[in-house]
């Protein structure tokens, strides 16, 4: 049945019933039902309680799909009869339906027909009634599972799909053509484009490829298509869940016969690409600057590419553009790519030249690119005054009669206005040049005619004016005179699979009359000539067409035909010879050999004259700095200006009038840079339009502008890193920003903040003003804190950004032993082969001092592990010179310090720095001129304003001006040495000075006196040749060997000598050497005159004698005298030249003291002691030593100021002998002593309190016993507590020693033992009565009481009580006195730290021996003694 379904019952799953009528299911319905009852009355009563549906069980379904199953709905089925609905029912609705069957059986024989139809009407109301709830729950249960599905991502992925796919184009060359698609998927797909399945990298090959994705569609956009973008392209579009691709081809056309030579030439395939995988890091150094050339010169612009890593053969692709557009090979330009470096060779420059020059080198993984611009000045004119040369001749219309010719003026018109422009041409193959033009045309536009057919041309142009012919313009391309229409006969395709297609016209149609030619029009206009352009007639197949042009004067009806001889065959035609201000009309015929059509309709009457317009002058000029050599100027563009060609901008040095171009090209842009100015000056600025009509009028002037650098505030430091750490404060170190901002750095500001549990503070600043060193010590810190730093640069424009925060240090003192790393890495004097290293010691020394350096070298891209030794052996020196570099090859480099203790942490690691010579370095050039004129040159052309010359040597800055000349011209720097050295230069200023050449001399000219008084002159030459000579000169005059001179040079030293046997007044005056060694020279004087002059002629005199004196005995060393630490003084003197019978007499005053015969040596020392010095030891003494050869005396005066000498220096020896101030306490009180090892009366001292001389008293005394010095105080007070001090006076500034009477003294004065109170002188009392004395003691330790009578001790008895309480109060008590109690008492204390006494008398007295005392009972004395 399934093969006679009809095709909608396919598409719809319920097809078995759901199409049927109601109708036909009911009779259906009965039909089935009636079936059932009578299979059923055949069976058992228990055999229908298991009928069973006609249809196997199925799970209903009421969503509607379509034929990709993909659901578009909901289904509600009509009824289809009960049975149809039993299938997937419950048990229970399975018991009913049987019921219900049996019912109906029961009813088809017990009932009528309607009876049975009342019944199904029933069951049919609750089957539709379960149905209708069945599909409302399962419509639920749907509707349910697709919000879960949406919450669940997951089940809403699918794979892409193209809704619409890309389609194929065939397209002509130099069109873009645009492939688009449109895709489907979750999550959205990647979307990649590949060509013949390489993928499109839009990056690698800017301006080629455009991709864009915007909401599901994509598109790749082919720019300018050629020949090679002929290829079949395809778009991936890839997902997590899948991928699918879609494809097109892209067919390019080509015109057959106007192939581009410069488009590229297909690629071939020759497998698979060598770099695939590699991932290219391209680098573009030793760059190429703004240049300027002039025309005819030659110019050559390179750069260094480094491409990493590098593949053997691999050549990327290297374009070269001016002003954006892409340079081919031709014989004005010579690309050349050495496989390292990109070269442009400019042959023969003209001003078409001048523009911006882009070096473009793509890889695989990319481009980079680099540009500078090259400007072009005009050629020194031929005339005087003469325009420059016009620029940029053209073709723009080749016809086979004509050719228009177009160029653009030249911005220097030599100060004349351009009076016009003479066009020249010359047949390719001949260097014949023919004038085109009879008469100036000051129009930048001119048809050449009288061309013939077929030949190609070359065309130049030339400007004049009222002085003379400008220099002619660089010529044009060829072009050849040929009728458009014969290049557009013959076209062609061509494809990679079909090679060249010819396209030719149809067989033209014999005898029919050509129609009237179509859309005449005049497409140009000035006074010189007219231009028309139409279309051929609409009719096709036509025999060869001609067409003759008629003119008509407007307001007649006169129409003349132009060119009666020969028609033209081009459908344009330019008209001469017009008459200027008259407006005419023209109109064109066809013609064949059937004949001439009808005329076209005539134009509208146009005026003979200039349609356009010289531009308007623009405005609003606005100069800004730029660097130190440029300024930024931008204008408002003309506010009428049709076919602008550009702009002309000129420059003025403010106060000149002398104004110069600043390019000789003109640009459309409304703003530009303007080179090569000079650094400091200021510059007015003015710019004029161009287009073919002509120039406008210059702009207003601009306000002036100092050409100075922009600047700006610098970039951040980086790099930062810990040198020293203590407790509370941390060295930090940082490397320099790497720009910055056009000005000096003039100081850093550091910052810090806490760090804890990685949680970071607040910034806190570390310096308030400034810091010029790369180094700075933070201070205040807390002990095993961590902490974070940032660095901002500041310059003359501010303070720059901060540095991003340091890794997080701990604040810990180091205590390891070897060095911290060095710091501040320098690289200079970089070359191709070498370069220098400076850097700084590190901050943290270590244990010992540093005491070497290692530099370790690696190249820049390569791993850690191949870090390798500069030096075997630590250099001390804080830079050095590496050599055998690679060139082109990027190193990196780091130092480390060395002590005892051995080699320390590295430093930071330098920058990668390519080993090449940067164009334009220059050495220190030493030149010599005939004169004999030297110089040490130096020559630097990128010098700022603020940029100074620094020379120095071994890396040092030079600040002894004294011994250097510097002066400064320019861009050079001369200076010169008077010995050699190693130079550096460091560029920081500029400095310029000339001398002489000269042989450098280690020493100048000098003299010296030798033995028997001669006179040597001598002086010593760095280094000489063989061909050096001397001249000696005295006086101006010159002297030779002789008697008096005598002469010596020695080459090999170059010791130069002159020696004379003695000196006369004659020989005063000046002495000279001059040297000469080619033409290096040096001359060296010495002046003796005067009082220098009498002091060596006496000197040599005494030379002499001296000579003399030592033939016999003599004294070497005369006499003199030593004292020894005894305080001895020796006399003694050295002699020498002595023999056994050489005596020797010492006498003091005239008389002999002492004799020494017979002395049993050559040469030794005579001495004299005498053991204690004193007064009478002064005098005068000699020694006198003689034998048979002769005698010698030596004198010694030790009288009056010699004597005094000699005792201070004894005193000083007894000064420095004294021991340190100690106190002792006494009975008396307290002393202050010190001992010497020797004594002399003569010795002065002084004692000091308070740093004044102590006035002595009796309470305060001085003296000397033995060897001891001593100052002695009794009874002291606390009022005597102080400095102390003794002075020994040896002439000479003294010596003291000193001692402060606190602490110990303080202790003796207070703590001595002393009565308190003072007793009662006398104490008269009666015979018989009791005496009683008490008194107050004090001291620490308790002091020990006696108590004395007539200076004898006495003890306690019975008649004398004697007590001492409490340690402060003792007593004496006489019970009865009697007269031989009478006499001198004493209490004498006493403890460790000294003796007190108090002393009384008592006088006993008889009553009848006092006369007046009459009462013998009169009462007891009690004497208290209290403080």
């Amino acid at each position: 049945m399934s093969g006679s379904m009809p095709f909608y019952q396919k598409h719809h799953r319920h097809y078995d019933r759901g199409y049927r009528s109601r109708e036909t299911e009911s009779k259906l319905s009965q039909y089935q039902t009636s079936s059932r009852y009578t299979a059923g009355s055949s069976t058992s009563e228990k055999d229908h309680t298991f009928i069973k549906p006609l249809f196997s069980h199925r799970e209903p379904t009421y969503l509607a799909v379509d034929k990709e199953n993909q659901i578009i709905g909901y289904v509600v089925p009509i009824f289809r009869g009960s049975q149809e609905f039993v299938t997937g029912f419950s048990n229970t609705e399975e018991a009913r339906v049987r019921d219900t069957a049996a019912y109906m059986a029961r009813r088809d024989l017990f009932t009528s027909g309607l009876e049975m139809e009342r019944s199904e009407q029933i069951s049919r109301r609750e089957t539709m009634r379960e149905s209708a709830e069945r599909i409302s729950l399962n419509k639920r249960i749907y509707e349910h599972g697709e919000h879960f599905k949406r919450i669940n991502e997951d089940s809403l992925m699918h794979a892409p799909e193209f809704v619409i796919k890309p389609r194929s184009h065939t397209v002509w060359e130099k069109q873009c053509v645009r492939l688009h698609c449109t895709v489907s998927g979750w999550p959205d797909p990647r979307v990649v484009w590949y060509k013949n399945n390489v993928a499109i990298d839009p990056i690698g090959n800017a301006g080629k490829y455009k991709l864009e994705s915007r909401y599901s569609v994509h598109s790749l956009e082919i720019n300018r298509c050629d020949f090679d973008d002929t290829a079949q392209y395809h778009v991936s579009a890839m997902n997590s869940k899948g991928e699918q691709s879609a494809y097109a081809s892209v067919v390019v056309k080509r015109f057959k016969g106007e192939i581009d030579e410069s488009l590229p030439s297909p690629r071939r395939k020759y497998g698979p690409v060598s770099e695939y995988g590699i991932n290219f890091q391209t680098h573009i150094v030793d760059k190429f600057g703004v240049s300027f050339g002039r025309e005819g010169e030659t110019m050559s612009l390179g750069c260094t590419v480094i491409i990493y890593p590098t593949l053997h053969l691999y050549k990327p692709e290297v374009q070269w553009y001016r002003d954006d557009v892409l340079l081919s090979p031709s014989k004005w330009n010579h690309m050349h790519w050495s496989g390292d470096r990109a070269t442009l060779t400019l042959t023969h420059l003209n001003k078409e030249d001048e523009g911006l020059y882009t070096l473009r080198v793509t890889t695989k993984s990319g481009y980079e690119t680099y540009s500078a611009y090259v400007f072009v000045k005009d050629a020194d004119a031929e005339v005087e005054r003469a325009p420059g040369a016009p620029l940029d001749v053209r073709c723009l219309d080749a016809n086979k009669d004509y050719i228009i010719v177009t160029w653009k003026q030249p911005a220097v018109d030599g100060g004349d206005s351009i009076l016009g422009y003479f066009v020249d041409r010359c047949e390719v193959g001949t260097t014949h040049w023919i004038q085109c033009n009879d008469t100036p045309v000051k129009f930048a536009r001119f048809p050449v005619t009288g061309l013939v057919e077929g030949r190609s041309y070359l065309f130049r142009v030339r400007a004049i004016n009222k002085s003379g012919m400008s220099r002619p313009s660089r010529v044009s391309e060829p072009v050849a005179a040929m009728d458009p229409s014969d290049r557009a006969r013959m076209r062609g395709t061509s494809a990679p699979w079909t090679g060249q297609i010819i396209v030719t016209e149809e067989e033209p149609a014999e005898g029919v009359v050509p129609g009237r030619p179509l859309e005449l029009q005049v497409t140009e206009a000035t006074k010189n000539y007219v231009v028309l352009s139409w279309n051929p007639p609409g009719e096709k197949g036509l025999e060869g067409v001609m067409y003759y042009v008629e003119k008509c004067v407007s307001g007649t009806d006169s129409w003349q035909r132009v060119n009666t001889e020969i028609p033209v065959k081009s459908p344009r035609f330019a008209l001469f010879d017009l008459a200027e201000g008259k407006s005419y009309s023209f109109r064109v015929r066809c013609c064949n050999s059937a004949g001439v059509g009808e005329p076209s309709d005539p134009t509208e009457a146009i005026t003979v004259g200039d349609k356009l317009d010289i531009p308007s002058a623009p405005s609003k000029v606005v100069p800004t700095r730029n660097t130190d050599t440029s300024v930024v100027v931008s204008w408002v563009a003309s506010s009428e200006a049709k076919e602008l060609v550009g702009y002309y901008i000129e420059g003025s040095i403010e106060g000149s009038n002398v104004w110069e171009p600043c390019n000789n090209k003109p640009v459309k842009a409304t703003r530009f840079i303007c080179h090569g100015l000079m650094t400091g000056e200021k510059y007015m600025f003015r710019v004029r339009a161009v287009n073919a009509a002509g120039l406008s009028q210059f702009s207003p002037e601009s306000e002036a502008v100092e050409v100075k650098a922009a600047i700006a505030s610098p970039a951040p430091p980086y790099g930062i890193t810990v040198l020293e750490c203590v407790c509370d404060s941390m060295v930090l170190a940082w490397k320099q920003p790497s720009f910055i901002g056009g000005a000096d750095i003039t100081g850093y500001f550091v910052d810090y903040r806490e760090v804890t549990d990685g949680v970071p503070g607040k910034w806190h600043e570390a310096n308030i003003k400034a810091i010029s060193d790369r180094a700075y010590r933070v201070s205040d810190l807390k002990e095993n804190r961590k902490y974070q730093f940032q660095v901002r640069a500041a310059n003359m424009a501010g303070v720059g950004i901060p540095s991003l925060p340091s890794n997080t240090f701990l604040c810990e003192e180091w205590t390891i032993a070897v060095p911290g790393p060095p710091h501040d890495l320098q690289v200079r004097e970089v070359r191709n082969d070498s370069l220098v290293l400076l850097w700084k010691p590190p901050v943290y020394q270590g244990r010992d001092p540093v005491n070497g350096f290692y530099i370790d070298i690696k190249e820049a891209d390569a791993p850690e592990e191949v870090w390798r030794g500069v030096n075997n052996k630590a250099t001390e020196k804080t830079f050095i010179k590496i050599k055998n570099l690679k060139e082109g090859e990027r190193f990196v480099f780091r130092v480390r310090a060395q002590n005892k203790a051995g080699v320390g942490e590295c430093s930071d690691v330098t920058e990668p720095v390519p080993a090449l010579t940067k164009p334009g370095t220059k050495e220190i050039v030493v030149d010599v001129n005939d004169d004999g004129i030297i110089s040490l040159n130096y020559e630097f052309c990128d010098l700022t304003p603020d940029s100074k010359f620094v020379w120095s040597k071994n890396y040092e800055e030079i600040t002894d001006s004294s011994r250097l000349t510097i002066e400064t011209k320019g861009n050079n720097s001369f200076t010169y040495y008077n010995y050699y050295a190693v130079f550096t230069l460091q560029i920081q200023t500029g400095s310029h000075s000339i001398f002489k050449l000269v042989i450098p001399l280690k020493s100048e000219l000098a003299v010296e006196l030798l033995e028997k008084g001669k006179v040597r002159f001598w002086l010593q030459a760095d280094k000489i040749s063989a061909n050096g000579k001397v001249d000696y000169i005295f006086n101006e005059k010159a002297v030779s060997q002789g008697e008096k001179y005598k002469m010596n040079f020695d080459k090999n030293t170059g010791v130069i000598e002159m020696i004379m046997e003695s000196l006369t007044p004659a020989d005063e005056g000046t002495f000279t050497f001059q040297l000469q060694d080619g033409k290096a020279t040096n001359q060296s004087s010495l002046v003796l005159i005067g009082d220098v002059f009498k002091a060596l002629q006496k000197e040599s005199e005494f030379q002499k004698k001296e000579w003399v004196r030592k033939q016999g005995p003599h004294f070497i060393e005369y006499l003199g005298y030593e004292v020894t630490p005894e305080c001895c003084v020796i006399l003694k003197c050295k002699v020498g030249n002595v023999k056994k019978e050489t005596s020797a007499h010492w006498y003091k005053d005239g008389r002999e003291i002492k004799s020494d015969e017979h002395l049993g040596f050559t040469e030794g020392v005579l001495k004299l002691e005498i053991a204690q010095i004193s007064k009478k030891d002064a005098g005068v003494y000699e020694v006198v030593l003689k034998d048979d050869r002769g005698k010698d005396t030596s004198t010694l005066n030790l009288t009056d100021q010699g004597f005094k000498d000699l005792m201070n220096e004894v005193f000083s020896f007894i000064a420095n002998s004294s021991t340190a101030l100690k106190i002792t306490s006494t009975d008396q009180g307290i002393r202050l002593y010190t001992f010497v090892s020797y004594y002399n009366d003569l010795l002065q001292v002084t004692w000091h309190y308070k740093d004044s001389a102590i006035a002595f008293s009796d309470r305060i005394k001085s003296g000397v016993v033995g060897e001891q010095l001593w100052l002695q105080i009794t009874e002291p007070t606390e009022k005597d507590m102080g400095k102390y001090a003794i002075e020994f006076n040896d002439g000479k500034g003294g010596l003291r020693r000193t001692v402060e009477l606190s602490g110990q003294g303080e202790t003796i004065i207070i703590s001595r033992a002393r009565v308190a109170g003072g007793l009662p002188d006398v104490v008269t009392i009666q015979e018989g009565k009791a005496l009683n004395l008490t008194c107050n003691i004090s001291g620490d330790p308790v002091p020990e009481v006696t108590w004395l009578k007539n200076d004898r001790e006495i003890t306690s008895d019975d008649h004398c009580i004697l007590k001492f309480a409490s340690g402060k109060f003792a007593s004496f008590i006489i019970t009865g006195v009697n007269t031989s109690d009478s006499g001198k008492y004493s209490i004498l204390v006493k403890n460790k730290y000294g003796t007190e006494s108090g002393d009384f008398t008592v006088s006993v007295f008889i009553p009848d021996e006092a006369g007046g005392k009459k009462n013998k009972s009169g009462p007891n004395l009690v004497v208290n003694m209290y403080k």
